[in-house]
């Protein structure tokens, strides 16, 4: 059985900084992409990066790109997302999720497995 344990959130003031993490276990993740989304009350929930498990690809929302980083640890099975320079805008649930692909882009829908989410909040 897949898991996926989110943890880092909190509060922080606008410009500062935060990392998640997320402990992917239960399976093997070949072929898989991991993705961080995020859902805003009232909004829906979005993919804003995500990386291929076992090779280079990767994709940033317009959003966050030059802000965020997606990384990854194959051998502790750790996805991360470090964000920098958060604005209120930012402020949401954070999940973690993963699904196995096989096309050349990232996969931005179709996710299956899920954490729990953690809340970061953004304060002005």
């Amino acid at each position: 059985q897949v898991q996926m344990v989110e943890s880092g959130g909190g509060l922080v003031q606008a410009g500062g900084s935060l990392r998640l993490s997320c402990v992917v276990s239960g399976r093997t993740f070949d072929n898989f992409a991991m993705g961080w989304f995020r859902q805003a009350p009232g909004k829906e929930r979005d993919l804003i990066a995500g990386v291929a498990w076992t090779d280079s690809r990767s994709y940033y929302e317009d959003s966050v790109k030059r802000r965020f980083t997606i990384a990854k640890d194959v051998a502790k099975n750790t996805m991360y997302l470090q964000m920098n320079m958060l604005k209120p805008e930012d402020t949401a649930v954070y999940y973690c999720a993963g699904r196995p692909f096989s096309t050349p882009a990232m996969p931005l829908t179709g996710y299956r497995y899920w954490g729990q989410g953690t809340q970061v909040t953004v304060s002005s």
